[in-house]
């Protein structure tokens, strides 16, 4: 398989190493195709979003799909395979923690997630996924998060994150990783909760991440091509497309706004460089242009730079972009799921058998 370019149909050639995995908080499902990658079957998936399980079901087709908030999974009547499953994964909400965000004002508020669904408190919904792991005791939790849940008054939430893992059997390994070492032309860093339930002998996980990384233009160079609907729909918005000529590669608006017009703005739009990784993909696809050419980035570098699959489907540009956005790469996942299996999975000894 082209380690750039991939079709969710090549997923079928991929030999299976036996190993189960549930997803929660699954969206469109990074995460789930990750594990595939590594020859993973994901059987379960879990999201509280209608839109993203359509998705999900639409590209994965799993066995088991739970469209509900995850504190009532414990309300169903789970398929038997699920209890002891190797791995339960999870991305519980986190813009709670965000270094963008208003973080410590959002925190223990009844919030909706997204328009329509039910209100959660979202800094409790890691907690909410331990409770569910504890429900299914799986031989592997793996938990992904964003680097703010490390930093400042954060660090609070994961003392008692590790507390609760102890509390209900399992040793925590936790990572900060940059997915621009896991062939992923992105610099977008995540922090993973690594744990190993502890009747098993407990090894330290290693995670040897390459040095060669790939950059947008490498990723890219094959879709440069744009169709007339693709054409029509990268245009830039008419102020970003002023200040487009003032931004370099690799660059924010930010400074040439305030040269422009006297006061800083348009943080976080940029223009890419072909030179490097991507600066972390976000939800809002209007923020990100082309490194040579005045427009938007087309769905089709977004997947590439998301390391997606390049037929993954989405109902609509903007939902797609949104879903690569929100997503942990799949080729990120990939390499965690590849050592944890390695190095934690096929090599377990029980201490209690």
């Amino acid at each position: 398989m082209n380690s750039i370019s991939w079709k969710l149909s090549d997923l079928k050639s991929i030999e299976k190493n036996g190993l189960k995995v549930m997803s929660t908080f699954a969206c469109g499902g990074g995460s789930s195709m990750g594990y595939k990658l590594a020859g993973y079957d994901v059987i379960a998936a879990n999201d509280i979003d209608p839109e993203m399980a359509w998705h999900y079901k639409k590209n994965l087709n799993p066995k088991h799909y739970f469209l509900c908030p995850i504190k009532d999974l414990m309300k169903n009547d789970l398929p038997q395979e699920i209890f002891g499953i190797d791995i339960l994964d999870g991305s519980p909400p986190c813009s709670t923690f965000s270094m963008s965000g208003k973080r410590e004002n959002n925190w223990n508020k009844n919030k909706r997630f997204r328009e329509g669904q039910t209100k959660q408190v979202l800094s409790e919904l890691f907690f909410d996924f331990i409770d569910f792991a504890d429900h299914i005791k799986p031989k592997v939790i793996v938990a992904e998060n964003v680097k703010g849940i490390i930093l400042g008054n954060s660090k609070g939430y994961v003392r008692e994150i590790k507390k609760r893992f102890g509390k209900i059997g399992y040793n925590v390994h936790i990572f900060l990783l940059d997915a621009k070492y896991c062939g992923v032309p992105q610099s977008r860093e995540r922090v993973f909760f690594c744990c190993l339930r502890n009747d098993f002998e407990f090894k330290k996980l290693k995670l040897k991440l390459s040095g060669n990384i790939l950059t947008v233009g490498k990723a890219c160079n094959d879709i440069q091509n744009l169709t007339n609907d693709e054409i029509k729909a990268t245009k830039p918005e008419p102020k970003a497309l002023g200040l487009y000529p003032m931004v370099g590669k690799g660059c924010s608006f930010q400074n040439a706004h305030k040269i422009k017009y006297g006061k800083s703005n348009y943080f976080g739009y940029q223009r890419l460089s072909n030179k490097k990784p991507s600066p972390t993909l976000l939800t809002k696809g209007k923020m990100f242009h082309h490194w040579n050419i005045p427009r938007l980035l087309t769905f089709r570098e977004f997947k590439r730079i998301g390391s997606f699959p390049d037929d993954y489907y989405a109902k609509s540009i903007n939902i797609g972009k949104y879903m690569v956005g929100m997503s942990v790469p799949p080729r990120m996942i990939e390499k965690i799921a590849t050592a944890i299996k390695e190095q934690w999975l096929t090599t377990l000894n029980c201490r209690n058998c």
